[in-house]
């Protein structure tokens, strides 16, 4: 069951189209008029995978519609996700790739002595790590996490490090999620973020599979850090309620001990003056709110259950655990929090299905949010909070997820509809254009050009992007070109 199924992008009703104001390069040239998309052939074997502008090339790499098998024996697992590219040695690229796979099965990875145990032998989600060129030729490959479950997407940390977030609250003691699966079979609870340190070398590339307990156990998304202030941002993706941002301050800064330590404050985000603000409906333009954030006192919760028997706890009664303490002091409801990235001070994450009719109240099964999906600026300075752009439906923007930034300041967002998919630009002034589209079929022949776009992550040099597919049968793409004569 995929809950993308779930989403009805027609129903997107908003009146306000983009806005203006993304705090972004002044640098950033201007994009192209309606730049055509052509057919680009992959460099790994000829076939047509992706449609990019006129003089871009890209090669795609660990695709596992065939068997992937990594450098240390992983078979590699689908639903390949959230992404980061970081420097390795002679200019190779080191990416730390999130596997969003659900419910319980034995965990992936080496099974030998030598390998670090699994954080839960019977999930199988986690993070790989894959040296690359920067045209997308593997060096390198292997487990750097295993044990977890649903790892949507996460983020680079400045002190070497990628943090990878569980999107889900699953455990043995909690009852079944959306999927209806038993979790019974499960050996710890989840709903955590962990750290993978990056490296090269897979001995030094791993994991301590330690969950951070006090940054909540909740739908975790993506993550970004302020280097300054010493927060991580966190976004959560709660399909059927309200979602909620985040903050997270650790016990020590984490550029001064190299690490994310556990046993720090979770805070909530509520704009002043007004409580439980509907920030998932239509902005009008220019919309700024002033912000405060409110402390939650329980951030992680461990229910009673009886080992081999399903748990009395519901699914949806843990996964607003952490939520609804803020929505009691006021915090704003959002639509779907997925993707989130920090530049120079700005903090930029996508609302999948904000823009549209706002609920009447904290739950929607079908989905919270009724829009076509908007993109938030927070200032963690100046603590405000601003719509950056809001699609006017479908057509425009369809159901932002993962995004980023390129060198520029331009913001690259991944869509993640149940049409076609694209990777769009997002300039300064609130223009959109496209950067990519899915144009994938099967060695059968099926049509795969609804597969969701995920982890989008540049080259610390600027020179590739590199993205994912996120199906069961994922891959990863390294796309290169002339990426400032269109706009990026």
């Amino acid at each position: 069951m995929d809950r993308r199924t779930l989403v009805k992008s027609a129903a997107a009703f908003t009146a306000a189209g983009p806005f203006a104001g993304l705090a972004v390069s002044d640098a950033v040239q201007a994009p192209p008029e309606a730049a055509a998309l052509v057919a680009v052939r992959d460099k790994r074997d000829g076939v047509v995978r992706l449609h990019l502008p006129r003089g871009f090339n890209y090669r795609s790499f660990h695709d596992t519609e065939a068997p992937v098998v990594l450098t240390d024996g992983t078979l590699l697992p689908g639903r390949h996700d959230g992404m980061g590219a970081f420097a390795g040695p002679d200019d190779s690229v080191i990416l730390v790739r999130n596997h969003e796979v659900n419910n319980p099965r034995p965990a992936f990875g080496p099974t030998g002595t030598t390998a670090p145990a699994p954080y839960d032998a019977m999930a199988g989600a986690g993070t790989t790590t894959v040296q690359v060129t920067r045209r997308g030729q593997v060096i390198r490959s292997f487990t750097s996490l295993n044990g977890t479950m649903m790892n949507c997407s996460g983020g680079q940390m400045p002190w070497g490090a990628w943090v990878t977030c569980e999107e889900t609250v699953n455990g043995p003691d909690v009852g079944p999620d959306f999927t209806g699966a038993s979790k019974v079979p499960l050996t710890q609870p989840h709903g955590y973020v962990f750290e993978v340190p990056v490296s090269h070398q897979p001995g030094e590339g791993q994991s301590a599979r330690q969950p951070v307990r006090s940054a909540g156990r909740l739908a975790h998304e993506a993550v970004s850090f302020d280097p300054e202030d010493g927060y991580l941002y966190l976004t959560e993706d709660n399909f059927a309620f309200a979602s909620g941002f985040y903050r997270y301050q650790p016990p020590s800064h984490p550029m001064e001990v190299g690490r994310l330590e556990d046993g720090g404050t979770l805070q909530m985000l509520k704009v002043v003056g007004i409580d439980n603000a509907h920030l998932e409906g239509a902005q009008p333009a220019g919309t700024t709110y002033d912000v405060e954030w409110v402390d939650i006192a329980e951030p992680d919760v461990l229910y009673p259950y009886t080992p081999g028997q399903t748990a009395s706890t519901p699914n949806d009664t843990a996964i607003i655990h952490v939520s609804s303490q803020g929505w009691e002091q006021g915090a704003a409801f959002f639509s779907r929090l997925e993707g989130q990235v920090y530049d120079d001070g700005v903090v930029y994450f996508t609302s999948t299905q904000g823009g549209g009719l706002p609920e009447p109240g904290s739950h929607n099964p079908a989905g919270f949010g009724r829009g076509s999906g908007q993109v938030w600026a927070y200032d963690t300075r100046a603590q405000t909070l601003r719509v950056v752009f809001q699609s006017s439906g479908p057509l425009e923007l369809d159901l932002p997820d993962n995004i980023t930034t390129s060198a520029a300041g331009t913001l690259v967002v991944c869509e993640d509809n149940v049409n076609d998919n694209f990777i769009r630009g997002l300039s300064p002034d609130g223009s959109i254009w496209d950067i990519a589209l899915n144009r994938l079929r099967s060695a059968a022949g099926a049509d795969r050009s609804n597969d969701e776009f995920a982890g989008s992550t540049f080259s610390p040099d600027g020179h590739t992007l590199f993205v994912n597919i996120q199906a069961s049968a994922g891959m990863t793409f390294a796309i290169w070109g002339p990426w400032r004569s269109i706009g990026v």
